[in-house]
């Protein structure tokens, strides 16, 4: 999978939020800081050529929908992760949380339990 950019991502995320999606209906979801028109348009376009979404054509228009389902996504986004930071290693990756107060002893025992009862 081709990395994408926090914009592409943030966009990826409206699309798989809305299914199917104008560029308009698309940059209704944002709220604050909306992008324009034709920025929008440009992204779409980049994450169809990163083949991340496909489009039907409706005259001049196109209405966008992903390609890539989020689980497929998180599934690359974390295998790279994993590679790039914590040299393939899970335990790397669970020490990295610990060290930095993101995980509790309760909930490593509730992963523990769970590997445990994955039989």
């Amino acid at each position: 999978m081709k990395k994408l950019t926090n914009k592409e991502e943030e966009v990826l995320k409206v699309l798989w939020a809305l299914e199917k999606a104008f560029v308009k209906d698309i940059q209704a979801e944002f709220k604050n800081n909306k992008p324009h028109y034709n920025t929008l348009s440009t992204i779409v376009r980049n994450l169809e050529e990163k083949n991340y979404v496909s489009h039907t054509a409706y005259g001049k228009t196109h209405q966008y929908y992903p390609i890539v389902s989020k689980e497929q996504y998180r599934k690359g986004f974390m295998s790279q992760a994993m590679s790039d930071y914590f040299n393939n290693s899970y335990k790397n990756l669970v020490s990295h949380f610990a060290q930095e107060e993101k995980i509790t002893v309760e909930d490593l025992k509730e992963i523990i339990k769970h590997i445990e009862n994955q039989d």
